[in-house]
């Protein structure tokens, strides 16, 4: 199981807790689990990722063990410690402006 952190906007929109545990086979990719919150979650289809495309969105930011993966390939495994559960993988909404 590892543990997710998803921003207060959808955390709204899916009637979910700042948190969710998901269940994600083989690797533990950032492609994976966004397959998998998407799959458990399908109201969330098109939040992280483009529909067509499949890239992540301008706005959503991917951090895991205080590090930035956004800008990682698809199928990068995520660190140990948020494989093993011990640390989420946080998925945050960038802001613009100021």
């Amino acid at each position: 199981m590892i543990r997710v952190v998803i921003p207060q906007h959808l955390q709204t929109l899916a009637a979910l807790g700042r948190e969710i545990e998901l269940d994600v086979r083989g690797p533990v990719t950032l492609e994976r689990t966004c397959d998998a919150l998407e799959e458990r979650y399908p109201v969330l289809r098109g939040t992280f990722r483009d529909r067509v495309s499949g890239k992540r969105r301008p706005f959503i930011r991917f951090y895991a063990c205080e590090e930035d993966l956004s800008h990682e390939p698809p199928d990068t495994v995520l660190p140990d410690p948020v494989t093993e559960g011990r640390e989420p993988l946080y998925v945050v909404g960038a802001m613009a402006g100021g």
